[in-house]
């Protein structure tokens, strides 16, 4: 009986998530399609390159996002309706616990999770490279990739390279410099109006200034050009719309490791797109709990107050989870800690539910 009550709950709740999904993708596509019709209307598109190369990448994009809320409201939904019908407690009554009662919600956010982790660490990245560049073309009338200005590079254990900006139209950088340390100890820094990118880690330096610290002593050497092997690429000056949003998660952390190593700033929001790719899945079970505590009690609002209730949770919850982004990337708080607290609170909330709900 436990399994066909197993079946039953995880079809019910996987269908109602499914179909709330649909509704809520069909509506914003509507109104995406609203706000953009202008533009892919002056740009002369078919409707076939605007579905196949847009609405088609836009998609599991909005499914992904959507997803935890949609979690949340389809299990509260499904737990309400068999509360009104007394059917919960028809099930306490037959000698089920309430603890082998959450056993089938939470396989079914555990299914959900593993959608919604595959999708959003190797699906959507590639989606995304094409939906951003879509919308950086057409709609935001952008380049595809902009400049960085003032980077800041350890290129060695003891060398820090550093460019004010970099112009790919003639391929050269400016106000180029490189710092040597013997520890703390300055040894050795060059100075460059202008850089240009040969081959591999080969720059050619123009107007030049060379400074050696002996001691006490300061040598200096000026020249107008010279040829120099510094580890770094052109492609770490330029950066596309949304860059972290571009990357699967095994080339995500690779690239956070490796800019960590070479001492790069602004990587925030790269360490927060990561944590989100793991918390976001983690999020389903603790809204599934909630949802379940809450949703299970026969009160006299019925269905409509539970899904009152349900908003207003899970409204609170995607609120903590913008704000703590926010945070993140505009006040330097730790992404870790940042994304994963909203979880640790409502996973709290959710074990207090628990122990209050009916058994």
């Amino acid at each position: 009986m436990f399994k066909i009550l197993d079946r039953y709950i995880i079809r019910k709740s996987l269908g109602a998530y499914v179909l709330s999904l649909l509704m809520i993708i069909a509506i914003a596509i509507v109104i995406d399609i609203t706000e953009k019709m202008d533009d892919f209307y002056a740009n002369g598109l078919s409707f076939k390159t605007v579905v196949l190369e847009y609405y088609i990448n836009f998609v599991p994009y909005y499914v992904n996002l959507f997803s935890p809320l949609f979690t949340f409201i389809s299990i509260m939904f499904i737990t309400s309706k068999l509360a009104f019908n007394s059917e919960i407690i028809a099930m306490l009554a037959g000698g089920i616990s309430f603890k082998r009662l959450l056993v089938p919600y939470m396989e079914a956010a555990g299914l959900i999770a593993l959608f919604t982790f595959f999708i959003g660490g190797y699906i959507i990245p590639p989606c995304n490279v094409k939906r951003l560049n879509f919308e950086t073309k057409y709609v935001d009338y952008k380049p595809e990739t902009t400049s960085l200005r003032n980077v800041q590079i350890k290129t060695a254990d003891n060398e820090i390279a550093y460019m004010e900006s970099y112009d790919f139209t003639d391929n050269k950088g400016y106000w180029f410099s490189i710092d040597r340390f013997d520890g703390q100890v300055l040894k050795y820094r060059l100075t460059a109006r202008t850089v240009r990118y040969d081959s591999l880690n080969t720059w050619t330096v123009n107007d030049y200034l060379q400074r050696e610290f002996v001691g006490m002593k300061e040598i200096t050497t000026k020249g107008d050009e010279l040829t120099v092997s510094v580890v770094m690429n052109p492609d770490e000056f330029v950066t596309a719309k949304n860059p972290h949003e571009r990357l699967n998660n095994t080339d995500l952390k690779e690239f956070i490791d490796v800019q960590t190593e070479r001492g790069r700033s602004g990587l925030n929001s790269f360490k927060l797109e990561y944590q989100k790719r793991y918390a976001g899945p983690f999020g389903s079970f603790i809204l599934a709990l909630i949802g379940v505590c809450v949703a299970s009690k026969k009160v006299r609002g019925g269905t409509g107050f539970h899904m009152f209730i349900g908003l207003a949770l899970s409204l609170v919850y995607i609120l903590c989870t913008l704000l703590s982004s926010i945070f993140t990337v505009q006040a330097g708080w730790n992404p870790f800690f940042a994304i994963w607290t909203p979880n640790f609170v409502f996973l709290c909330v959710g074990v207090v539910l628990y122990f209050k709900a009916q058994k």
